[in-house]
């Protein structure tokens, strides 16, 4: 029997269109995130909105083995051309587009033509994540950083072509003051809470840090954020790329984490008796994502051009090690300044980029965390000096191969995916690894450089 209340998701729906209808919405842009980390799309006229949020939208189970060239690729759970996925919107989180007037959005939930969730479904998979630490009686806090580089429409190779000046400068961000002005309006026109925004280290980079929310809204906000980028860009006659490695030679765009636990309204990454004024229980929770980011970064780090970007003394955090504000560790505790530590204190994954899918993001990382506090994991002794500096430092994965290997090791974290959907995501990055594996990274960056 469906889990679906039909009937009142089609009054839901007419009651949402003629919401939106009143602001001038025509259209609604549904979308959901593949296992390679692109944001693929379905519309309807919001007239049939009340259709889509009862009934559905057909699409292909063959999404699961998309890759990013849009290659598909084949695997244990794949039903090639056979097969049919409805694709729910997510009422509660539409919204209008400010970027594109007479459009909305809202993120979808997959389920099969029988009204039963489809056990490869993303978002669906961190929302049981989050699901799962509430019920032991915690809340986690959540926020992706968006780091991304503007070239001019007609020079897309070269990114000193639409802005110059040394890195962090405030000669950058004038000469980009109206598009970055205009970006951020759009964002809070859109319920997106900006926290700051600043030039970056790399030649035409840029970061966004938004406000956290719980998993799944962060997940979502990645994805509107991101897509928003990219309309204002090409609305001020710039191409915006994500992606880890723009050219060999150049700093790579990360996808940084930030991520707190929290009982009711008490941070617990502050206030307590341990290293750093960490809780028991917030270190059990970080130690259970240290001890997994071999196998995280397979979630995280899910290309072959992310490698690209892994490298020591790029602030990448490719060591194994983790401490208190270092920029070179791969989980790095953030406290905040003295007197807002009660709200501020997170913790940073550092290794991940924005090829990775959020939602499977949110997921692996809460699975994690879980599997610490299963375990009453603790953190090793942390490190304060450039990890590369020690002899004895251990490298995380440096190819997309060996993090499979890692992540098919990790129990804690295939069980959690279930065995269908863990499969597939590896299947899907050896898929990747066949395409572009070969690849020299000039190429392979030429490639992937607006794919995401």
């Amino acid at each position: 029997m469906s889990q679906l209340d039909r009937a009142e998701l089609a009054q839901q729906g007419a009651l949402r269109a003629d919401a939106l209808r009143a602001a001038g919405v025509e259209l609604v842009a549904l979308t959901f995130v593949d296992n390679s980390g692109i944001a693929r799309v379905k519309a309807v006229p919001v007239d049939r909105l009340w259709s889509a949020a009862a009934w559905g939208v057909g699409a292909s189970n063959s999404f699961d083995f998309f890759l990013a060239t849009d290659d598909i690729t084949d695997g244990t759970y794949s039903r090639g051309p056979v097969g049919d996925l409805r694709l729910h919107p997510d009422l509660d989180a539409l919204v209008p587009l400010a970027a594109q007037p007479g459009w909305a959005w809202a993120p979808v939930r997959k389920f099969d033509t029988e009204g039963e969730p489809h056990p490869q479904d993303a978002r669906a998979l961190a929302a049981t994540a989050a699901a799962r630490v509430a019920a032991l009686g915690y809340n986690v806090r959540t926020a992706f950083e968006i780091e991304w580089v503007i070239t001019a429409a007609d020079a897309p190779d070269d990114p000193r072509s639409a802005t110059a000046g040394p890195a962090y400068g405030f000669a950058r961000l004038s000469s980009q003051a109206s598009y970055l002005r205009a970006l951020v309006s759009t964002l809070s026109a859109q319920g997106v809470t900006v926290e700051q925004i600043h030039p970056e280290y790399a030649a035409g980079q840029f970061e966004l840090s938004v406000a956290p929310d719980d998993p799944v809204r962060a997940a979502d906000i990645a994805v509107l954020t991101r897509e928003t980028i990219r309309m204002v860009s090409e609305q001020h006659g710039l191409r915006a790329s994500f992606t880890p490695k723009f050219s060999p030679d150049g700093v790579g765009n990360g996808g940084h984490v930030h991520l707190s636990l929290w009982d009711g309204d008490r941070n617990l990454c502050a206030g307590g008796d341990g290293r750093f004024g960490l809780t028991p229980t917030a270190e059990a929770f970080g130690a259970g994502i240290f001890a997994r980011l071999p196998a995280l970064l397979a979630i995280g780090a899910p290309s072959v051009v992310s490698y690209l970007r892994l490298e020591p003394h790029h602030w990448a955090g490719v060591f194994s090690v983790w401490g208190l504000e270092n920029r070179e560790a791969p989980l790095r505790l953030v406290q905040g300044p003295a007197g807002q530590r009660d709200r501020a204190a997170n913790f940073e994954v550092k290794c991940f980029d924005l090829t990775a899918n959020p939602y499977l993001v949110v997921a692996a990382l809460l699975f994690a965390g879980l599997a610490g506090l299963s375990e009453e994991a603790s953190l090793p002794e942390p490190v304060d000096v450039d990890p590369g500096t020690l002899p004895s430092a251990v490298r995380l994965p440096t190819s997309l191969a060996d993090a499979v290997t890692a992540f098919e090791a990790d129990s804690a974290l295939t069980s959690a995916f279930g065995a269908e959907f863990a499969t597939t995501v590896m299947d899907v990055r050896r898929g990747e690894i066949a395409r572009l594996g070969s690849l020299p990274p000039g190429e392979l960056c030429a490639l992937m450089r607006y794919l995401h």
